[in-house]
This record gives structure tokens, C-alpha cells and sequence, in this order.
């Protein structure tokens, strides 16, 4: 499975926040040298804490572009 991840701001612990198909994912591991770690946010809330890790098998593409600490 395919998903673009749109990057829409950054949470009360700035953290990267993106949309697909109206649901919220933050990225807990955002720096540049490392691999992402998506997860859902709890109650699909913009500042919930992050939730179900999204799965292994599905490829993610980042509008305009992955978010970074550094």
C-alpha cells in the first residue's frame, strides 16, 4: 500500500504532523539521519499523543517533504 503523508504543522511537542484519508500521524523519531516513525494520534486529535504505529508493509511519500528536527 501507497500513502502520501501532507504535512500540516507541528504539535504542543513540535512534532511533525501530517494528514492522509482525514486522519492525523506524527512522526516521534523526526531527524533527518534516521528512518520515520509513524504513528496515529490518539482520538485523531492534532495534539493527541501518538498512538498505533502505522504498518511495515506500507510505503510512504511525504508532501512537500519530510518535516526535521535537523
Amino acid at each position: 500500500m501507497d500513502a502520501t503523508l501532507v504535512f500540516v504543522g507541528r504539535d504542543s511537542w513540535s512534532r511533525p504532523v501530517y494528514t492522509y484519508n482525514d486522519r492525523y500521524y506524527v512522526d516521534v523519531n523526526p531527524v533527518s539521519d534516521r528512518p520515520p516513525v509513524l504513528c496515529t494520534k490518539l482520538n485523531n486529535a492534532f495534539d493527541g499523543e501518538p498512538d498505533t504505529p502505522i504498518r511495515d508493509d506500507v510505503h510512504i511519500t511525504f508532501s512537500p517533504k519530510r518535516d526535521t528536527w535537523r
